[in-house]
């Protein structure tokens, strides 16, 4: 058995069963191996930002790991932007980096590079295994480095020698830690401070996203009075009708200061101290009120679900949480605006889908219009890192089993990685993917308003420009083998939404919105 058959063996027995891939001349004889070992599903991306971003989808939906195969310091750079949005959601992955083999590189070939480098900015674990007997352990201990609470990136460099070389064993999984446990004295701290009077603001993030997590903070507010939070962009969020309900803090620095102005108190469970996305002239980056006592009653890696109940079951003893009420918006009439395609998308959507949110600014009505839908799953944009939405939705569809998944796309940050679609066809993924068509970096023209850069003239305004020419997103996806309609009008997406949603398999929906300014 060779390095490579030993890692996958490895992996499969771990309980990776999933490798997206681009692969490269390094690393074939791990595609050759992928034949020996029969649970592992191999999934080809065409650029390796589709394949980084499917892992974290995949992770995301399934909590396990996937693994990427990725070409050399060229191909793991390529793949850094989800790469980093991964580390932000804390999401189990790893990365098999091919590189050339051991003996080689003092000839600086010309796709030699610092892979090591490269992998730091974003991995909370590397490994480099020299030889074909060490592979099998190093792959073991990524994923063990990769599931250990939180989650995160672990990088395994793979010289294409030990991945050759023959004489390998698998090694057996390594068992996984629990998230850590809970500090009871901060408990304590926290119960008094929600019994205060005192103004008290919750942000939650993490597991503290998911039902249990949700009940257990609900129960705070009904309760005491408290005001509860999620992240802004949380990696995974369980919302609809009999869930209960969970205001997000905003993106925009002013309107998040709003939302924790006077707190007294501010209790961080899941998440960190809440910060500014963006350094604006005269105005603060630390969004904590003054004066506010900041609690920490879980950091990531700790249990926060525990922790909430452990809180709510001192404060609010006996109090049931408030789940959403069902509820859905009528179906668009009139010409299209982003607002009414969130009105089709409330209208439609399925039980149990999975909501990929890359839509930006075009998004802002999707979360209101889609409140009282069945139970559902919202996952987003971590680390603010363009790009992500494709290749998370085909992640997701992959990870979640088949449920269906609706991603919602700008335009702008659907030309980053377009690619995903042509692998959504390949693996005939359900996912419906809507494209607001406003022909403009929407969010760029908000933000170079806000940090006081002057009145822009023709010059700066055509970087966020998306014309000259129009971009056809309709044949792009058609190109990729994606069934693709466009909507001009309410009624037509809505019957575009619904046909979609009655087929299964791909599709994506163009809806033309009125042009951002």
């Amino acid at each position: 058995m060779n390095g490579a058959q030993a890692l996958i063996r490895t992996l499969a027995d771990a309980g990776v069963d999933t490798c997206f891939a681009n692969p490269g001349t390094s690393e074939m004889h791990f595609v050759a191996a992928l034949d020996s070992v029969g649970e592992m599903r191999s999934v080809l991306g065409l650029f390796e930002g589709v394949v980084t971003g499917a892992a974290d989808g995949y992770a995301r939906m399934a909590d396990r790991p996937a693994a990427t195969l990725l070409h050399l310091g060229s191909g793991l750079g390529n793949g850094l932007a989800n790469l980093h949005n991964a580390r932000r959601a804390y999401s189990p992955m790893i990365n098999i980096v091919g590189d050339h083999a051991t003996y080689h590189a003092r000839y600086d070939a010309p796709l030699q590079s610092d892979i090591d480098t490269v992998a730091r900015n974003c991995s909370t674990w590397i490994a480099r295994p020299k030889t074909a007997g060490a592979v099998a352990r190093a792959g073991a201990e990524a994923v063990l480095a990769a599931s250990t609470p939180p989650g995160g990136v672990a990088t395994l460099v793979l010289p294409a020698d030990a991945s050759w070389g023959e004489g390998a064993e698998p090694a057996a999984p390594l068992p996984i830690p629990s998230a850590r446990p809970i500090d009871d004295t901060i408990v304590d701290q926290v119960a008094k401070a929600l019994t205060s009077g005192e103004r008290t603001v919750v942000l939650v993030g993490g597991s503290g996203h998911r039902d249990a997590g949700l009940r257990a903070s609900n129960r705070l507010i009904t309760a005491t009075g408290a005001t509860v939070l999620g992240e802004t962009f949380p990696a995974r969020l369980q919302r609809g009708a009999g869930v209960p309900a969970l205001d997000r803090l905003q993106y925009l620095a002013e309107f998040a200061a709003r939302q924790l102005e006077g707190a007294r108190h501010l209790v961080l469970a899941g998440t960190k101290s809440p910060a500014s996305f963006f350094a604006y002239p005269d105005k603060a980056s630390d969004l904590v009120p003054a004066g506010c006592a900041v609690h920490v009653l879980a950091e990531p890696g700790q249990d926060a679900v525990a922790a909430l109940e452990a809180v709510a079951d001192l404060v609010a003893a006996g109090t049931e949480p408030v789940p959403a009420p069902p509820a859905r918006p009528d179906r668009p009439r009139g010409d299209l605006t982003a607002e009414r395609v969130a009105q089709a998308l409330g209208a439609l959507m399925p039980d149990d889908t999975v909501v990929v949110d890359e839509a930006n600014t075009s998004g802002l009505w999707a979360p209101a219009a889609t409140a009282g839908c069945p139970p559902h799953d919202w996952l987003t944009l971590t680390g603010g890192a363009i790009g992500i939405g494709l290749p998370l939705a085909t992640g997701a569809a992959i990870g979640s089993g088949g449920r269906p998944v609706i991603c919602l796309e700008a335009d702008g940050s659907a030309m980053y990685t377009f690619q995903a679609l042509w692998t959504q066809a390949r693996e005939r993924l359900d996912v419906t993917t809507i494209v607001f068509n406003n022909s403009s970096y929407a969010v760029l023209n908000l933000e170079l308003a806000r940090v006081g850069a002057g009145e822009p003239g023709p010059k700066a305004l055509d970087m966020l420009d998306l014309t000259r020419p129009d971009l056809d997103f309709v044949a792009l996806a058609q190109g990729c083998g994606v069934p693709a309609r466009r909507a001009t009008t309410g009624e037509e997406m809505a019957a575009a939404l619904e046909d979609a949603l009655a087929e299964p398999g791909p599709h994506l929906i163009e809806a033309v919105v009125p042009r951002a300014v």
